[in-house]
């Protein structure tokens, strides 16, 4: 059965982007429809990514902060674990959010069509899903359609053994070891879930240092927390993966390449992410898609065709849902006639690892990259009382400044909790601060 709507404004994509557009759109008095492929809203983030990972790492360090408290007498035993409850309640936290938006969604009066949305012409969408095909006629679009995980033409990703994000999330099992391809974010936050539940944990990385975008100096001290927890193999990377009965077989080569090939129980592979815009048939409408996928945007996230605009991880790095969710209210308001523009002084990043790393504004490298004269100072948290009652007294804290100005213009933190510290820092680069 084939249905046709008409809307001012048409969302592909119900992330927290695409719907934080969605929902101002409607707030602004503007006619909207939103299309999502999960049968829930929220995208990959709510539904198989930043939610249920941070559920998952609550568990792990609730975990490891328990066996971290025997040295102070406090003995709670080996955890038992029941993977399944640990899985219920992982899909509790993602369907409470996902009601909650279906329900701001319905109070908005925001139509929601079900399906995989693809261009048809610049001013149609068609929408398949399983009741049929709905065609949606907009006067103005939103591209909100995502990423999704890199796969390398050499690993067998059709074998169940063989991870994205996503199949790590979903918690099937806890292998008795698992190889974490990337030293990035998400294969770090996936790494600490499986140590804290029992899996032995390699990690290989290309670069010579793990978290590659982040200050070099507290990724120092984060390296020297987790090596004690998994096996890093820096500056090496991954030639070939082979899937045998008795598990997956990894060679390697480079700095800390074993000498044969190593047997996985699992291979997570965490190597960043594509954005999806080569599979919206964007062209049919006139917008114009790289090669990468990435669609090109201007500071009010308007494409090269006026009426349609872009927003999230398919408009370019980074791809991180705050920034997301801010590009969506910018497209909305635009739309809605208002003047508005997207231009962030800083975005912050954090990696909700054990400890946490997170920055914001420039590194230090990226200071010297753009001739800046700067100076830095750090805080090691080991001369922070309430950090040394904690037992998190292995963090520090940094900034960079202007050397002339004495202006904050980045700072990172490595330490339990750092995220949670960061704000200020973002707030003092925005503000003009002095260190």
């Amino acid at each position: 059965m084939s249905t046709e709507i008409k809307t001012q404004v048409v969302v592909l994509g119900a992330g927290p982007a695409g719907y934080s557009a969605a929902f101002r759109c409607a707030d602004l008095g503007l006619e909207t429809v939103l299309v999502e492929r999960y049968s829930t809203l929220g995208g990959v983030c709510l539904n198989v990514g930043c939610i249920p990972s941070k559920a998952l790492l609550h568990v792990a360090k609730v975990i490891e902060e328990a066996k971290a408290l025997e040295e102070h007498g406090i003995v709670f035993g080996q955890p038992s674990t029941d993977i399944n409850k640990i899985r219920s309640w992982k899909e509790k936290v993602i369907n409470q959010l996902t009601g909650g938006l279906s329900g701001m969604a319905k109070g908005r009066k925001v139509t929601v069509v079900n399906g995989l949305g693809k261009f048809t012409g610049a001013n149609t969408l068609m929408v398949e899903g399983e009741g049929g095909a709905t065609t949606i006629n907009f006067d103005n679009a939103i591209i909100a359609a995502g990423s999704r995980p890199i796969e390398l033409p050499f690993i067998p990703h059709e074998d169940p053994r063989v991870w994205d994000s996503t199949d790590a999330l979903e918690l099937k099992e806890v292998p008795k070891r698992l190889l974490v391809m990337g030293g990035g974010i998400i294969g770090l936050e996936m790494a600490t879930v499986y140590h804290a539940l029992g899996s032995e944990i390699d990690v290989v990385e290309m670069f010579d240092q793990v978290i590659p975008a982040a200050d070099k100096d507290v990724v120092k001290v984060f390296t020297k927390k987790i090596s004690k927890k998994f096996n890093l193999m820096l500056e090496t990377k991954v030639t070939a993966v082979e899937a045998k009965d008795d598990g997956i077989y990894v060679s390697m080569e480079g700095k800390k390449a074993p000498g044969e090939a190593q047997r996985y129980d699992a291979v997570l592979v965490a190597i960043g992410r594509v954005p999806n815009g080569k599979g919206l048939d964007a062209g049919k409408a006139g917008v114009e898609v790289d090669d990468r996928g990435f669609i090109r945007v201007d500071k009010q996230m308007r494409t090269n065709v006026p009426h349609i605009y872009a927003i999230g991880d398919i408009v370019g790095q980074p791809m991180l849902a705050h920034k997301g969710v801010h590009e969506g209210h910018v497209a909305a308001e635009v739309i809605s006639g208002l003047k508005h523009y997207f231009d962030p002084k800083v975005i912050p990043s954090i990696a909700y690892t054990e400890p946490e790393v997170a920055w914001v504004g420039l590194t230090e490298k990226e200071a010297k990259e753009k001739g800046i004269s700067y100076e830095t100072s750090t805080f090691p948290w080991a001369a922070s009382g309430r950090a040394i009652a904690s037992d998190c007294a292995d963090g520090m804290t940094k900034l960079i400044f202007d050397k002339e100005t004495h202006r904050v213009i980045g700072g990172a933190i490595v330490g339990t909790n750092g995220g949670e510290l960061l704000g200020e820092i973002g707030l003092a680069i925005e503000m003009g601060c002095d260190a």
